[in-house]
């Protein structure tokens, strides 16, 4: 039913997911950089080799996605931005040039002071550590927006495997209603054969014939679902028409569950949590420059002026500064202040909406591996023990027609169910591993 060649699903979402700076601790930590192998659409169109074909594994599938997705493009031009807005920040005022010249056109001043041109240089000088502390804000802006990519990143991994098991799935329930459907027409040759010979009522091949037009209806619809989970994958690297033939893995490696108190115990390596200790550092360096704006800056001007008249020079010195008397940043302070403190909220309403995140998720995969396991010991020996002893009993003539096709509807159905359930599974491991950002077992690190 499912391939058991293929690397695990599990396996190969964790060594991607782990391949970032996640669950170093955040004050040590160093950001994650983004890839820089992204392709644009232009470039797709212009090289259509690059659209993957045959089969694909996991890891291919994570690594296509990594250097082609626009999402994760998009974030990666915002720290882009992020590193202009710190090299902006470090630059000192620009000089002012000053030109002027008084006294000319107006004979009756003439015999003061004669024509006069004045040239003067004028810096801006900023006291109060302006600088450095908008440096500091452009430098942790930067550290969280590579946070904000890290968040992305395991976002959209964990999408895609979740889209690879869908397809995943989807191909091995293509698989069995197929087998469904090859069953469906050998019941009707036989059926129509024995109504040919006499031995069975012609009722007996209108109700297989009915039972072969659902497993053809049914083929259709699964038909349809593979299509669109094979589009939904494709969409992940970009691209509206996938190639490929098929996906592999393995859909009954379940690997088993860590305790939920260990996975809360982690949960603080989350990139959604750890984003926070950036945050709020931005949030207080923002309130440090609106403190350091307060200080009123200098601008000293130095310069020079020429008395046409007498052919004489004299040199100019001077310097202003504003007077904090009405304004001294007090509402920007305070906003900034606010704005911390709300920071500092939201950090806290984070932690208990990935905490609950984390708990009903767990309790999700962990009644799906419940009934996953209850499939496997009960239900499908018990369906196709069934199935076989009601198929050999037809053959010697004491069973009907009825039961046997009730039972090999009983069957396909367990089977289908237990492939949704292993589908579920696999999307709640990855759905996992997207909230902590790192591997649900310590041992796939």
């Amino acid at each position: 039913m499912c391939s058991n060649y293929a690397l695990p699903l599990g396996i190969a979402l964790s060594v991607i997911l782990t391949s970032g700076p996640v669950g170093a601790n955040p004050t040590d930590q160093k950001m994650p950089r983004v890839h820089q192998e992204y392709q644009n659409p232009a470039e797709r169109a212009s090289n259509p080799s690059v659209e993957p074909t045959g089969s694909l594994i996991l890891p291919q599938v994570l690594a296509l996605t990594l250097t082609r997705n626009p999402n994760l493009a998009a974030f990666s031009e915002e720290i882009r931005a992020q590193e202009a807005a710190e090299l902006q920040a470090g630059l000192l005022p620009n000089p002012v040039f000053d030109a002027n010249a008084a006294n000319f056109g107006n004979g009756a001043v003439r015999g003061f002071d004669g024509d006069v041109v004045t040239l003067a240089l004028s810096q801006l000088i900023e006291l109060g550590g302006k600088r450095a502390a908008r440096i500091q804000v452009a430098q942790i802006g930067r550290e969280v927006a590579d946070w904000d990519y890290e968040i992305q990143r395991v976002t959209v991994l964990a999408g895609v495997a979740q889209a690879f098991i869908d397809v995943l799935g989807a191909q091995a329930h293509t698989e069995l209603v197929k087998h469904s459907l090859e069953l469906a027409e050998k019941v009707v040759q036989t059926v129509s054969n024995q109504v040919k010979a006499g031995k069975v009522s012609p009722v007996e091949a209108t109700r297989v014939e009915v039972a072969l037009a659902t497993a053809k209806s049914e083929m259709m619809r699964t038909e349809r679902e593979l299509e669109v989970s094979r589009r939904k994958l494709a969409a992940f690297w970009g691209s509206t028409s996938p190639q490929f033939l098929n996906v592999q893995g393995d859909l009954e490696a379940i690997q088993t569950l860590p305790s939920l108190q260990s996975l809360t115990d982690r949960l603080k390596q989350s990139p959604e949590l750890v984003r926070w200790t950036s945050e709020l550092s931005r949030r207080q360096a923002l309130l440090d420059q609106e403190k350091a704006k307060a200080v009123p800056d200098l601008t000293v001007t130095l310069g020079g002026s020429n008395y046409l008249d007498a052919q004489d020079y004299v040199m100019n010195a001077g310097f202003s500064m504003p007077l904090p008397v009405f304004d001294r940043n007090q509402g920007n302070i305070q906003q900034a202040e606010r704005r911390r403190s709300k920071a500092e909220n939201e950090q806290e309403a984070t932690q208990a909406k990935i905490g609950t995140e984390l708990n009903a998720a767990y309790l999700n995969l962990d009644a799906i591996h419940a009934e996953i396991e209850n499939y496997r010991s009960t239900i499908l020996p018990g369906a196709e023990s069934a199935y076989q002893a009601v198929q050999k009993g037809y053959q010697l003539g004491k069973f009907a027609l009825l039961d046997v096709l009730d039972t090999q509807r009983t069957l396909f159905n367990a089977k289908g169910q237990y492939l949704r359930a292993l589908t579920a599974y696999h999307q709640g491991i990855a759905d996992i591993e997207r909230l902590m950002g790192g591997a649900i077992s310590e041992d796939s690190k």
